[in-house]
């Protein structure tokens, strides 16, 4: 089969949490099984590439999110084309934001975002910090560490990712955690959260092949230290 490409959002400035380990998780899953995987890193003033299968960005701070704004900002015609024609999308925290519609500081300003996902975030001087472990519908139980101060609502246009179990998740009030449109995937969750989420990581290859149109089903792989990793995680103190 045709290689699949993974674009890597922003790599060096979105990449506080360890966020680039989704990146080599999904690398790493795809090499087990003996299937081709081309890794595009885009960084300011880098084209998007058209063939991209997995578009994959992190979280940064919040002088990161400022250093890309404008960037990322004009990216958004191609990147709401992308989410329209089905390409998978995962992005983290930062990312999560700048793919809602906008982004209100806490003094009012108001920041537009690029409209992909149908979700507006509120910042507020309380961080949402600690391990997390979320419920959802496709992928099981997910397992990452949380940090953000924004607070996310979502809208009409996007489902949860799915259900808060330890953590604060999309803003503490309702339950929910991150933000799901069609292939496109919003989560708070760092650590990098495939480290920790293997269904979950073996979800998104098989949205890409499915795509594309061809077979989905991906070989075995021993998971048992992810696992092992997710239940450590899930009981450390917060």
């Amino acid at each position: 089969m045709k290689a699949l490409r993974l674009v890597h959002l922003y790599p060096r400035e979105m990449n506080i949490y360890g966020d680039t380990g989704n990146v080599l998780v999904l690398r790493r899953r795809l090499q087990w099984r003996g299937l081709a995987v081309t890794i595009t890193p885009v960084s300011v003033g880098d084209p998007l590439p058209h063939d991209a299968d997995i578009l994959l960005g992190g979280g940064g701070q919040d002088a990161a999110q400022g250093d890309i704004g404008a960037d990322f900002a004009q990216r958004g015609p191609q990147l709401r084309a992308m989410a329209d024609d089905g390409v998978v999308m995962l992005a983290i925290c930062g990312t999560y934001q700048m793919l809602g519609h906008e982004f209100v500081t806490q003094e009012g300003r108001r920041i537009a975002g690029v409209g992909v996902l149908d979700v507006v975030t509120h910042g507020q001087p309380v961080r949402l910090i600690g391990n997390n472990w979320v419920v959802t519908p496709q992928a099981g139980r997910l397992v990452g560490y949380e940090n953000h101060s924004g607070l996310t609502t979502l809208g009409p246009g996007a489902a949860p990712l799915g259900t808060s179990q330890l953590g604060r998740g999309n803003n503490g009030k309702d339950g929910t955690e991150g933000a799901v449109r069609d292939n496109v995937i919003g989560t708070y969750l760092h650590g990098p959260v495939l480290a920790k989420s293997p269904r979950f990581a073996d979800d998104l290859l098989r949205r890409a092949y499915l795509r594309r149109g061809e077979p989905a089903e991906l070989e075995p792989i021993d998971d048992a230290l992810p696992e092992l990793a997710a239940r450590v995680a899930v009981g450390r103190p917060r």
